[in-house]
């Protein structure tokens, strides 16, 4: 009789141990079960049905709280376009009455500062080789920055001091560099093409490095070109901006340049840097500015 007793409190022991394991183990973690739900549960087995999702007007609120700015390098000489396309044909006169052609153009930017109405200013530390000659980097985009106004912008044409102390592998590849005794460094840009002497075609090679010195004993100065250009608002999320270089401001302003005086082994030359120094300041206007969301 004990033995039967027994026997049943084990065997109702035992049931209520399963019950309990099947209902355990039967039973899901309830919740929103959908990533893409502001409420999702990374813990929840079982969708409840109270998954909530932002609206329309949250999500473009969210996107549009930045700019993200393209620039696009455009270049013309005096009005009429140059490209790749027109190189290698005496196409343009300088102010000098020069004839000339161009072969090669490129030049490098850095450091492309936003300057906002408050003071605070957007500086994007990075550099970008305009190569008109192969149609590479003439469009370069920059960390986005906050919708509003900006009173100028403005950007290094070649590298400032600190940055030239730098040591960049594709720019070395791309046999950017300057040699120790002319500065080190890199260049700022590299102009070369030809132009007629006396009925006769004569070499040009325009290179504009961003140290110079008077003298091989005098120490260097800083050559670099600080261009700034007139602000814009940044209303919308995609802003694209032209950047027009004119290449005839190389050539006549303020510094009238003769090119059978200044025409080769200018790295060297202080008096042609100084010249390319003051020339270039007039070298870009901002051209077209579109936005869209």
């Amino acid at each position: 009789m004990k033995i039967n007793k027994m026997k049943t409190i084990l065997n109702t022991a035992f049931a209520l141990i399963l019950a309990g394991t099947l209902f355990t183990s039967c039973t899901k973690k309830e919740g929103c079960t959908d990533p893409a739900a502001t409420n999702f549960n990374v813990e929840a087995e079982k969708d409840d049905g109270t998954c909530t999702y932002a609206t329309p007007e949250e999500i473009i609120v969210e996107e549009e709280t930045e700019a993200h700015i393209t620039f696009n390098f455009t270049h013309h000489f005096d009005g009429v376009p140059v490209t790749a396309a027109n190189f290698n044909q005496f196409s343009f006169v300088n102010a000098n009455g020069d004839t000339l052609s161009i072969s090669k153009l490129r030049y490098l930017v850095s450091d492309m500062k936003l300057y906002r109405p408050d003071g605070t200013v957007n500086i994007n530390e990075g550099y970008n080789l305009v190569d008109v000659t192969n149609n590479t980097g003439l469009s370069y985009s920059i960390a986005g920055t906050d919708l509003g106004a900006l009173v100028s912008m403005r950007f290094n044409f070649g590298f400032d001091t600190t940055d030239n102390s730098g040591n960049y592998v594709d720019l070395n590849s791309a046999s950017w560099g300057v040699p120790t005794m002319m500065g080190g460094g890199y260049h700022g840009m590299q102009m070369e093409g030809m132009y007629k002497k006396n009925g006769a075609d004569s070499v040009f090679a325009y290179h504009h490095i961003v140290t110079k010195r008077p003298s091989m004993m005098a120490p260097f100065e800083a050559n670099h070109i600080e261009v700034s250009l007139p602000g814009i608002a940044l209303n919308e999320h995609n802003v694209v901006v032209e950047l027009k270089m004119n290449i005839a401001e190389w050539f006549k302003n303020p510094s009238t340049w003769d090119l059978d005086t200044y025409h080769s082994a200018l790295m060297m030359n202080y008096n042609a840097q100084a010249m390319m120094h003051q020339n270039g300041y007039n070298a870009f206007t901002l051209g077209v500015v579109s936005q869209k969301k």
